[in-house]
């Protein structure tokens, strides 16, 4: 590999410099938190459907995805059908309505913003509430980030783990920093491309090298038969909780803000074709990816899953090309980490900074505690990735529930709920992030069942309990849910 380490170098190089320059660019057009955190409502159709898929997937779907797929064969394909599943649905039914909602709330531009102007909640707790919950999960989220650039370093270039994750860090961090959600957003299209486009060439390169769909899959079942099975030694619990995945869709701040951004209501059907295409197609490159590498590394077994993607991108390309493919496992890393950074840098300038110690902040003032909010988290990450037994799959899993189960069921209910309320909110919330917490650390039986299902069923049962034995919602949010109600049926 050593003599195609230069081609594949410069590579890297030209489109981390490319980043970077869409980070420059979007710092000059930053004057205010509201650019800053959601680029001042004017994504277009394109950029807001590949950013929100591009955000949300991350290494997982080029790294953890594979990897499962390649370890336990056609099984685990149960997480990519209920992520297809949850994300059809979330731009079928959440982004036209959360668009709405959030500029009838306020004009708010962070979901905790959404939250306290959607109740009237005059006493902060459920942005408090939600800001440490979204704190607490997106550090985790950030690290399994850093833990992909990690093993896409030292399978590309035999980086010492540490070295990777500080290069990769301070690429992502740079841009983040300076140009804040239109950087993030510019930078997860192109990357949205790139991810696209490497998922469905690497499993047709590798099928056509085995020699067509019928040998590959004989390869994979002659290594074994159980490969190929979709309900292989997985009972009925195990196939909920993979299924179950699909519900995190509708609490990830990172990807529904997306929703929040989109220039106008007229740019939402062609964001809802581009985005709900883009996952079918890049999930099913995905699976077949982990598939084919049974087959293709048979004689040969690798010997960490979770590099089955590097490992095509090494053996079937040109270094050039390689360097590209390579480039995209990247561009997956970097654009949710830099998505989740700038969530938790906003809930820290917006729901912390301002609305509890300086209420009367400039807009410049804000901007720069955005800023000192990426290093901080950024910071913490990176502590917590270099422990050596972390995994992607695993963060992204606990992260995944925990913002699933806190949000997701709120989300929902604030949207198709009218008789919903404060209280309601704050149970629901608090109930679903503690399950998660709580749960993750149980097992047999019942406990086996993936923490996001059991903490959305929880919180949601919350939501509805606590709102109807307290008070009801006033005149004022009932009026608000009608007008967002018939602004999105309007678009």
């Amino acid at each position: 590999m050593a003599e195609n380490v230069t081609p594949i170098v410069i590579t890297f190089i030209v489109y981390l410099v490319g980043m970077l320059a869409l980070g420059v660019i979007a710092y000059r057009m930053t004057s205010s938190l509201s650019d800053y955190v959601l680029g001042g409502r004017r994504l277009g159709a394109g950029v807001a459907a590949l950013s929100a898929g591009a955000s949300d997937m991350s290494s997982w779907l080029l790294i953890g995805l594979p990897g499962a797929l390649y370890a336990s064969g056609l099984v685990e394909s149960w997480i990519a059908i209920g992520l297809a599943i949850g994300a059809i649905i979330n731009w079928m039914f959440v982004a036209g309505r959360l668009r709405a909602y959030t500029e009838v709330a306020g004009d708010a531009i962070t979901l905790p913003d959404f939250f306290e102007n959607r109740f009237g909640d005059r006493s902060k707790s459920l942005r408090i509430v939600s800001a440490v919950l979204i704190l607490i999960f997106f550090t985790f989220y950030t690290s399994s980030g850093l833990v992909g650039g990690a093993v896409l370093f030292e399978s590309s270039f035999g980086l010492d783990q540490n070295v990777a994750l500080w290069v990769g860090a301070i690429i992502i961090i740079s841009y983040t920093f300076l140009g804040g959600f239109l950087a993030v957003s510019w930078t997860d299209f192109v990357q949205g491309i790139l991810m696209f486009l490497a998922l469905i060439i690497v499993p047709i390169v590798a099928i056509m090298e085995l020699g067509g769909f019928g040998p590959t899959f004989d390869a994979v079942a002659q290594v074994d038969p159980g490969n190929l099975e979709l309900f292989g030694g997985v009972g009925v619990i195990g196939i909920i909780s993979l299924l179950g995945w699909g519900l995190g869709y509708f609490g990830q701040p990172h990807i529904i803000v997306r929703f929040m951004a989109i220039r106008s209501m007229k740019e939402l059907p062609k964001a809802q074709g581009i985005g709900i295409g883009w996952v079918l197609l890049s999930m099913t490159g995905a699976v077949f990816t982990g598939l084919v590498g049974i087959a293709y590394f048979a004689d040969q077994p690798l010997d960490n899953p979770e590099s089955v993607f590097l490992m095509f991108t090494q053996v079937l390309f040109h270094p050039v090309v390689a360097g590209v493919l390579l480039a995209a496992v990247l561009a997956a890393i970097m654009s949710t980490i830099d998505s989740q950074l700038l969530v938790s840098s906003s809930a820290l300038a917006e729901d912390f900074y301002k609305g509890m110690i300086r209420k009367n902040a400039s807009q410049k003032e804000l901007v720069m505690v955005g800023r000192m909010g990426v290093l901080l988290i950024a910071g913490i990450a990176l502590i917590m990735a270099q422990n050596p037994d972390s995994t992607v799959m695993d963060l992204v899993s606990y992260a995944w529930a925990g913002l699933g189960a806190t949000f997701g069921p709120l989300v929902l209910f604030s949207l198709f709920w009218k008789r919903m309320t404060r209280n309601g909110a704050l149970a629901g919330m608090i109930s679903g992030g503690l399950t998660v917490i709580i749960w993750v650390n149980l097992s047999g039986g019942l406990f086996d069942l993936y923490e996001l299902v059991s903490g959305f069923v929880i919180s949601s049962l919350m939501i509805i309990l606590f709102s109807l034995i307290g008070p009801k919602p006033t005149p004022d949010m009932e009026a608000a849910f009608e007008q967002a109600k018939a602004m999105h049926k309007g678009s």
